[in-house]
């Protein structure tokens, strides 16, 4: 957080932090007839679905600023709602910012947070029209809504996935917890000390995957040139499992996957090797990673197998043969179960 020169939340007043925060935001979609700067916005649609995702990130529970810039936060913050979107197969277009602050904070840290917030809804062309500001006893909250829109016809939900479809994952998995790993045990070394040096060196893509995490809207443009509609898709956000079984869970089918096709990132093994956990339960488990997970029908094989950057990892089957792995020797089948996202321990999979 900001050092030396501060200026206190407290003497620019709420309307008067929200004119800094948002003076002079560009608008970029036409939809956006009216942003920040009255009781509410006003956006107006025609002939497409609209689609709406909220997310809310709690200081000590879902970030810690020990380790966490404040810019890179804001970044975040905002690629978690656009990867909803895009996990629907829409286009984000408008997201409203709420925050909560309590007096650690100043103006500059705001203006910080602002600065990542800003630079990914203009790196996917989205507006920022409203939102909120209050303060806090228990640290920062950040709430965002995100807006976006869909032909009714190109939505894809969880639902749709049917026996033969392939099962595809976008990048890799599980390079994000293990980036996270990295800053606990960093964090831990260093607990008290006022001089800090860790060496990240050989380890930057990890820290990037869990700091700076990019939504996914290259696979979905992908997608549609070549003509293909998934037939259910989710983003990764619990670990691979937990979305795996969402979709068959809602589909009323099964699934086999392979242990072998899991994408995993060299540095993730890496990681997971020097602190001796195992690497393809960090890849199903671990979360964060904000990839695309996509069924796709069998007639597309050829396609998707072609495309950059996209694995196909398994298939979908009937729902009495249950979810499960099949391991790396292809002799075993472990059920599949949702591991990921623990309430009682933020960040940390189920053992």
């Amino acid at each position: 957080m900001t050092e030396g020169n501060r200026t206190e939340i407290a003497t620019l007043g709420e309307f008067g932090l929200i004119h800094r925060l948002t003076d002079n935001l560009p608008i970029e979609n036409n939809e956006t007839k009216y942003g920040v700067g009255d009781d509410a916005a006003v956006l107006q649609f025609a002939d497409e679905q609209v689609l709406v995702t909220t997310d809310l990130l709690m200081e000590g529970v879902h970030f810690d600023l020990v380790y966490t810039p404040l810019k890179h936060l804001g970044y975040k913050a905002a690629m978690v709602n656009l990867s909803d979107i895009y996990a629907m197969n829409g286009t984000p277009r408008q997201v409203t910012v709420s925050v909560a602050v309590s007096k650690r904070f100043c103006v500059e840290d705001l203006e910080q947070l602002y600065d990542g917030l800003k630079l990914a809804c203009r790196n996917h062309h989205v507006d920022i029209v409203g939102g909120d500001t209050t303060s806090s006893v228990t640290g920062l909250a950040i709430s965002i809504t995100c807006i976006g829109t869909a032909r009714r016809e190109d939505v894809v939900y969880r639902n749709g996935a049917h026996d033969t479809d392939l099962v595809c994952v976008s990048g890799n998995l599980g390079a994000a917890y293990m980036g996270l790993q990295l800053l606990e045990r960093e964090k831990a070394v260093f607990a008290g000390q006022k001089e800090v040096d860790p060496d990240f060196a050989g380890k930057e893509y990890i820290l990037e995957r869990q700091l700076k995490p990019e939504a996914r809207r290259d696979i979905v443009e992908r997608l549609r040139q070549a003509g293909v509609r998934p037939t259910a898709m989710m983003d990764v956000s619990d670990g691979l499992s937990s979305e795996l079984l969402h979709i068959c869970s809602q589909s009323h089918a099964g699934c086999r996957i392979y242990e072998e096709r899991i994408p995993i990132d060299y540095q993730t093994a890496v990681m997971a090797e020097e602190l001796n956990m195992n690497v393809s339960t960090c890849a199903l488990n671990g979360g964060e990673d904000y990839e695309l997970l996509f069924t796709v029908a069998l007639a597309d094989y050829e396609k998707v197998a072609q495309m950059d950057d996209i694995r196909i990892i398994g298939y979908i089957t009937k729902p009495e043969l249950g979810c499960a792995l099949i391991t790396r020797d292809g002799m075993s089948e472990i059920e599949l179960k949702a591991q990921g996202w623990d309430f009682a321990k933020p960040h940390t999979p189920h053992s």
